[in-house]
């Protein structure tokens, strides 16, 4: 678990970082390369659900149009929160026992998802990845959409909050080992608490203060093709639940090695 044990102190951190300004420059500088993006990502816990062999559970899923449509793709399920990861492994026990025998959460990195993700495009045989996301947190991140004004319309995708602010609108930061950096939560009450330090100490621009929800896939999209040197600054927070497993798996487990990265199931 060495490399993941190290993600519980991502929320100290941030619950004990000083909260800077705005940072005035649009996300729009070179797109990381996929080293740097996975640095990024491998500080976030996520969850698969593998057979006893440690081959991630597949879906076969439909694909294709008219000649092609009988072509299916394997998709394997990565969910942001164990407790949904161990729901689903209860419900499948449930229903088809024989096989919820054998099945189990294990946690990975984000970053190795994204490396066997990358490994896989373009092949044949490949194995896509689907992120599961937090229901609450989607009806958050839905809210805040009708909030905006936005048309009622069904919120797509892994939601991640950030908070702007000021006279331009600028992304909120915090000053993390003497950098300044900008947060992107999975969970937005952890946003919520940072964003009310922010207004008690900057009462006069509390009224610009604005929430907002973003995807995963695009803030992982936006990373590997946005031209900003802004994106370096970066910082995806995992949730309160996540990281509080990882800590408990940590005092169980000392100082085994981490689970290997999901890897595509033998034919």
């Amino acid at each position: 678990m060495k490399s993941l044990v190290r993600l519980s102190a991502i929320l100290g951190l941030v619950g004990s970082a000083l909260i800077g300004s705005f940072s005035t420059e649009n996300l729009r500088a070179l797109a990381l390369t996929e080293d740097q993006v996975f640095q990024k990502l491998r500080s976030v816990p996520v969850f698969t659900v593998t057979d006893a062999q440690g081959s991630p559970l597949v879906a076969s899923v439909p694909q294709g149009q008219g000649q092609n449509q009988n072509q299916a793709v394997s998709v394997a399920g990565v969910f942001i929160s164990q407790r949904d990861a161990q729901s689903f492994v209860e419900r499948l026990k449930a229903e088809s026992p024989e096989l919820g025998r054998t099945v189990q959460v294990v946690p990975v990195s984000l970053g190795e998802v994204y490396q066997l993700d990358r490994e896989n495009q373009n092949k044949p045989q490949g194995l896509d990845f689907a992120f599961i996301p937090v229901q609450q947190q989607v009806q958050s991140a839905q809210a805040l959409m009708t909030q905006s004004g936005q048309q009622a319309q069904q919120f797509q995708g892994t939601p991640l909050f950030v908070a702007k602010g000021g006279e331009d609108q600028g992304y909120l930061t915090i000053q993390q080992n003497g950098q300044q950096v900008i947060p992107f939560f999975f969970e937005k009450e952890q946003l919520q608490g940072l964003v009310d330090r922010f207004k008690q100490q900057q009462p006069n621009m509390a009224s610009t203060v604005k929430v907002e929800a973003v995807t995963l896939e695009g803030v992982i999209q936006t990373l590997q093709s946005s031209n900003n040197e802004q994106l370096n600054n970066i910082v995806l927070v995992p949730s309160r639940e996540s990281l509080e497993y990882i800590r408990g798996l940590s005092a169980s487990q000392g100082s085994q090695q981490a689970p290997a990265a999901p890897q595509r199931p033998q034919q």
